[in-house]
């Protein structure tokens, strides 16, 4: 069974009908090309492309500090997949917008060189209302695996959405849902491959287990040269047979993880979306908790411990 392509994705975007948008009479056709008739309405909300330029920041923003290199960092993937998260903005006369959630992705957005961004454009105060109707849309439409995760974030994020409620709505795990968000963690070009098809979903979690990013790229570029199946992917991170730079040989076989430490990741890996390792050595452990940006840090630590300061406070 095929499924219809759209390029790269727009998380939300991709479940929300577009309206009539700034400098067009029509909106009869969604994003995708599908009739506006046989899409789900999403009450309280339409998407539109807008031009950086008729969008002005919230002045009751409380957040006044973004971080310059993670600004960099995003604005370096966005030249790469593009938006995945459309802002949220409101109409204030008929060709001007005023942010509501994403300035961090608009002021992105702007340093990556972008004329026009898609947002979701509310038409109605009800968090819950708009909140309700995009999982309603999540659970109907089929997105490819990177406009799953990209989603699945924002309803997080921006609409304050918990894992338990997307799980319940949509009809899906909630290790499926941690497990799809780590995609985002993947660097820009893998996700590229994951967003136009190239890549599966079980491919890029597959790519997830390898401790760096350049292992992560490596071994997606030779998937796509050697056609390689999932499984095949698999057994090769089992065996360590990834292209990486020479290493300085070990002394002994690598310790065998123990099956109740391996679960015990696992659990810590969904609860705080991202790859925890624990080891245990001779005389002591750790656990290793990785993450992608300044950001994915601060969303961590204020998972771990809600009333400590995080890395931009």
């Amino acid at each position: 069974m095929t499924q219809q392509r759209r390029g790269l994705g727009k998380g939300l975007g991709a479940l929300i009908p577009t309206g009539p948008s700034h400098g067009s009479s029509g909106g009869m056709m969604g994003r995708d090309g599908t009739a506006l008739s046989d899409m789900e309405p999403v009450a309280g909300a339409h998407f539109a492309e807008l031009p950086l330029s008729t969008i002005t920041p919230n002045p009751r923003q409380p957040r006044s500090h973004f971080d310059e290199d993670a600004l960099d960092e995003l604005a370096e993937s966005i030249k790469i997949v593009g938006l995945l998260q459309p802002v949220v903005v409101r109409r204030t006369t008929p060709d001007r917008y005023e942010l509501i959630m994403g300035e961090r992705r608009w002021r992105a957005s702007q340093r990556a060189g972008l004329e026009a961004i898609p947002a979701i454009v509310r038409d109605t105060g009800d968090d819950d209302l708009l909140r309700d109707a995009l999982m309603e849309n999540l659970h109907r439409q089929q997105l490819n695996p990177l406009e799953e995760a990209a989603a699945y974030q924002q309803l997080l994020e921006d609409f304050g959405a918990t894992h338990e409620q997307l799980a319940t709505r949509i009809g899906r795990s909630r290790p499926h849902i941690s497990n799809t968000l780590r995609l985002l963690n993947l660097p820009p070009a893998v996700q590229r491959r994951v967003a136009a098809g190239v890549l599966s979903a079980g491919h890029a979690r597959a790519l997830l287990s390898l401790d760096t990013l350049e292992s992560q790229e490596q071994l997606a570029q030779r998937i796509v040269a050697e056609g390689l199946s999932v499984r095949a992917v698999e057994e090769i991170i089992a065996l360590r047979d990834v292209e990486d730079p020479p290493k300085a040989p070990r002394q002994g076989r690598k310790k065998p993880v123990a099956p109740a430490l391996r679960q015990l990741a696992d659990r810590l890996s969904d609860r705080y979306e991202t790859k925890v390792r624990v080891d245990l050595g001779r005389s002591k452990g750790k656990i290793v908790v990785e993450f992608a940006t300044l950001e994915d840090l601060d969303r961590i630590i204020k998972t771990m411990a809600p009333d400590e300061p995080g890395v931009h406070d």
